[in-house]
């Protein structure tokens, strides 16, 4: 009997979900607002993050439960490893250093996959979910926030799947007729809620490095427009 996983993780997350876009990070990358430099960090915590999560899920291509929902063509590991050439350049492998956030993100992954695989729906849920989701709607504001023509959102691209929405309902469906009690549904909602947190946690890591460069920003402009303002000024007062 179906105890409709999909829906459950949908209504038990709502919250989780709000408050995630409502972090500071998130919310300025929203409105166009998105620096480099901490955004090239957020793609290199990604990525040890999906590299631990598919590996894990390849172990349990076989299992019960596990190969219900393992669909190759959601991997990530490679589109992060381009964009991280795109941002670090051909060295980015001795470039990229995992935050702490990022670090504990992992070590849950591999913890959840050791003792209680079956929560690993829980993290597969809320990580390729919301990139099928909103992808290109980030895909196209990264490109007009940073600037970027050839490259640095391959992240976003899923060159496997034609057809994002009807993936998505054949992956929902997919939960739905998981071999799974209620019991266990709710310890993968209450995993996806833990996977929304320590996302939430990666992009407040970001957040503080977000306003420092903005706050340069704002300092260099500022100092340009007065330094334009004395030169006009001072030729007012030559011709004068």
């Amino acid at each position: 009997m179906s105890v409709n996983l999909a829906s459950q993780l949908r209504e038990g997350t709502k919250k989780s979900h709000s408050m995630a876009e409502n972090v500071g990070f998130v919310k300025c990358f929203l409105k166009g607002v998105v620096e480099k430099n901490s955004y090239r960090k957020l793609v290199g915590n990604l990525y040890f993050v999906y590299s631990a999560m598919e590996e894990e899920m390849a172990k349990f291509k076989d299992h019960p439960i596990l190969s219900q929902i393992y669909f190759p063509e959601l991997n990530r590991k490679q589109s992060l490893e381009q964009d991280l050439q795109f941002y670090y350049g051909p060295n980015w492998r001795q470039e990229v250093k995992i935050s702490s956030a990022g670090q504990a993100y992992v070590d849950r992954v591999r913890e959840v996959a050791a003792t209680a695989p079956e929560l690993l729906v829980a993290h597969s849920y809320t990580r390729y979910l919301g990139d099928l989701s909103g992808g290109q709607i980030l895909k196209k504001i990264a490109q007009n926030a940073m600037n970027l023509h050839d490259g640095g959102t391959a992240f976003y691209e899923f060159a496997d799947i034609d057809d994002e929405k009807a993936f998505k309902n054949t992956y929902r469906q997919a939960m739905n007729d998981l071999p799974i009690d209620q019991a266990t549904a709710e310890r993968i909602v209450a995993e996806a809620n833990d996977a929304f947190a320590m996302n939430m946690k990666m992009f407040n890591e970001l957040e503080g490095n977000l306003i420092k460069a903005i706050g340069i920003m704002v300092f260099n402009s500022l100092t340009r427009r007065r330094s334009q303002g004395s030169t006009e000024v001072g030729l007012a007062t030559s011709e004068s």
